[in-house]
């Protein structure tokens, strides 16, 4: 399994919504760090997502450059700062 997944809300087939659902709900996924980044600012899209068990809830930058520089502070947050469960006891 992955250490990290990040999740757009707009996707094709299932939304970010439905992913999430899906993932809390399996006990092989639920323990997961979800990233949502997406390009939805609305207060009522951030809430749902955090109800729903997101840890974290981001907005794309439009800039290339910056959105790069986004991507690059989640994977130094997540791996070089947060200590993340073992995968094995």
């Amino acid at each position: 399994t992955p250490d990290l997944i990040i999740l757009d809300m707009n996707m094709p087939v299932m939304n970010g919504r439905e992913v999430l659902a899906e993932m809390t709900a399996d006990d092989q996924l639920k323990h997961l760090p979800v990233v949502v980044l997406t390009t939805s600012e609305d207060d009522r899209d951030v809430l749902a997502m955090y109800q729903l068990g997101c840890s974290a809830y981001t907005t794309k930058p439009v800039e290339f450059d910056r959105f790069l520089e986004v991507i690059q502070g989640i994977a130094d947050f997540w791996f070089t700062v947060v200590v993340q469960p073992p995968k094995e006891i």
